[in-house]
C-alpha cells in the first residue's frame, strides 16, 4: 500500500513474501531494459511493453537528461501497480549491457516473485537535520520488518550537487548499521548540473531517494577503483569539510605540497593530472577515493568529496583501467543475472579516452551490468569518487549461502 507523511515522503511496503516464493532463482531475475527514444512518451510506451508481463515489487530508472524523468515516472506509475515503488534519477550516462550510453532511459525491474521493495523521498535536503533523516530512516526499515533469511541492502540515490552526500552516508550507516548501503550521486550530463530526483510521479532536485530492497538471491558487493596509493601519509592540517575544500596538507598550503608530491610544479596542475592522482583514504585495507576538482588562487584544493582536519590520506596512480576492472568481475563465483551499477563518469571519461569502451561494451555484456554515471559513489557508509560501486544479483537463493 502507499502512504504519504506529513512530510510528503512517500513509502511503499508490501506484504511479506511467501515461504513458497520461487524455487527457480532464474524466475526472480531482474530485468534490464533500455530505451534509446529520444521522446518519454515513446520511451515509457517502450518499457512498459517490456515489462508488460511481469509482476513487479519496484522499477528503477536512470534517465538521461535530454528527457523529461517527471514525464517518464508519470506515465509508467499509471500503468504499474500502486504497491510497486518507481524511483530513479537523471544521469550524467548510462550503462547497459551494450557497454556506456548516451541519451537513453535504463529501467531495471524486480520481480514480485524474489523481491521486497520500499522507499522514502528526503526533499529540501539542505534544509533537513541530520536528526530527521535518521528518524525517516528508521521508521522505513522498521515498517519494512525485513526477513532475516533473504539479503537486504539499501539503494541511494541522491542528488550529485547537494553536497550532502557525506553526510547523508554517515548518517544512513548510523541509522541501519547493518544494512549494506549503496549508491550514486546523480547529475544531468556532463556539465555538473543538479540532477533530479524520482519517486512515482514526483521529480526534485535538493533531494535523495533511499530503497529497502530485500532479494531471496544473494547480493555479491563488487567495489572497484584502479588506483594504488603511493607515497608516504598526508596529514590534512586545515579543511572545510562542509564545503569539499582542502587548505593545508602537512601544514602547506595543499595545492603546493600536493604538486611537489605528484612532481609538478602548480603551474602545470590540470584536470587530467587530478584524474591521475586522487587522494586517497585507506580503511582496513580499502580504498576510499577522494576526487580533485580543482585548485584555488589561494592555493587550496577543491574537492568532489569532503575531507576533515586531521585526515591521513595517500596519494593515488592510476594503474591498469580494463584489466583491474574485468579481473575483479571474473572473481565472482558465477555469472550474475544483473548487475546494478553506480559508475563514476570520470572512470567512463577515462576508459573513452583510452580507447577502451569496445573492451567495456563486452565486459558489461558478459556481466549483465545496468545502471549510471555518477557524479559520486556511496558504499560502506562513505562517499567516495572515481570508483565503480556494483551489486550483483547471483543465480543462488540467500537460504541457501551465506549472506556476505
Amino acid at each position: 500500500m502507499s502512504s504519504a507523511d506529513d512530510t510528503g515522503h512517500r513509502d511503499h511496503a508490501g506484504g511479506r513474501l511467501p515461504t513458497w516464493c520461487s524455487s527457480d532463482p532464474a524466475l526472480s531475475r531482474p530485468i534490464s531494459v533500455t530505451s534509446t527514444a529520444r521522446d518519454s512518451a515513446v520511451a515509457s510506451a517502450e518499457i512498459r511493453a517490456a515489462l508488460a508481463d511481469t509482476d513487479l515489487a519496484m522499477v528503477v530508472l536512470f534517465s538521461a537528461s535530454s528527457l523529461s524523468l517527471r514525464d517518464l515516472g508519470a506515465r509508467l506509475r499509471s500503468d504499474l501497480p500502486t504497491d510497486c515503488v518507481l524511483s530513479g534519477c537523471s544521469t550524467a550516462g548510462e550503462l547497459c549491457s551494450d557497454g556506456y550510453c548516451s541519451d537513453s532511459v535504463i529501467a531495471v525491474g524486480f520481480p514480485r516473485v524474489g523481491f521486497r521493495a520500499a522507499a522514502l523521498k528526503m526533499r529540501s535536503l539542505s534544509r533537513m537535520r541530520v536528526s530527521e533523516w535518521i528518524g525517516q530512516i528508521r521508521a522505513l526499515h522498521d515498517h519494512f520488518d525485513p526477513d532475516r533469511n533473504r539479503h537486504l541492502i539499501g539503494l541511494l540515490l541522491v542528488d550529485g550537487l547537494s553536497n550532502l552526500e557525506d553526510v547523508l552516508s554517515v548518517a544512513i550507516d548510523a541509522a541501519l548499521p547493518g544494512v549494506p548501503v549503496f549508491g550514486g550521486s546523480t547529475g544531468a550530463g556532463l556539465n555538473k548540473r543538479s540532477g533530479n530526483i524520482l519517486l512515482d510521479g514526483e521529480a526534485d532536485t535538493d533531494a535523495a531517494v533511499f530503497c529497502l530492497l530485500e532479494s531471496e538471491l544473494v547480493v555479491q558487493h563488487v567495489i572497484i577503483d584502479h588506483f594504488r596509493s603511493i607515497g608516504g601519509d598526508m596529514v590534512v592540517t586545515a579543511a572545510r569539510p562542509e564545503l569539499r575544500i582542502l587548505d593545508e596538507i602537512n601544514a602547506e598550503p595543499a595545492a603546493d605540497e600536493y604538486s611537489r608530491l605528484v612532481g609538478v610544479s602548480r603551474s602545470e596542475l590540470s584536470p587530467f593530472v587530478f584524474a591521475e592522482h586522487p587522494l586517497i583514504v585507506q580503511i582496513n585495507g580499502r580504498n576510499y577515493v577522494r576526487a580533485i576538482r580543482s585548485q584555488t588562487d589561494d592555493g587550496a584544493l577543491v574537492l568532489m568529496s569532503a575531507v576533515e582536519t586531521g585526515t591521513v590520506l595517500q596519494l593515488g596512480l592510476a594503474e591498469d583501467l580494463a584489466g583491474g576492472f574485468e579481473r575483479a568481475l571474473l572473481a565472482l563465483p558465477s555469472q550474475p543475472l544483473l548487475t546494478l551499477s553506480f559508475d563514476c563518469v570520470l572512470r567512463r571519461l577515462a576508459v573513452e579516452r583510452a580507447g577502451l569502451s569496445e573492451h567495456f561494451r563486452r565486459i558489461f555484456g558478459r556481466f549483465n551490468i545496468a545502471g549510471f554515471n555518477t557524479y559520486g559513489e556511496q558504499h560502506g557508509g562513505m562517499h567516495v569518487n572515481q570508483t565503480f560501486v556494483g551489486l550483483a544479483f547471483m543465480p543462488e537463493k540467500a537460504a541457501d549461502a551465506p549472506i556476505r
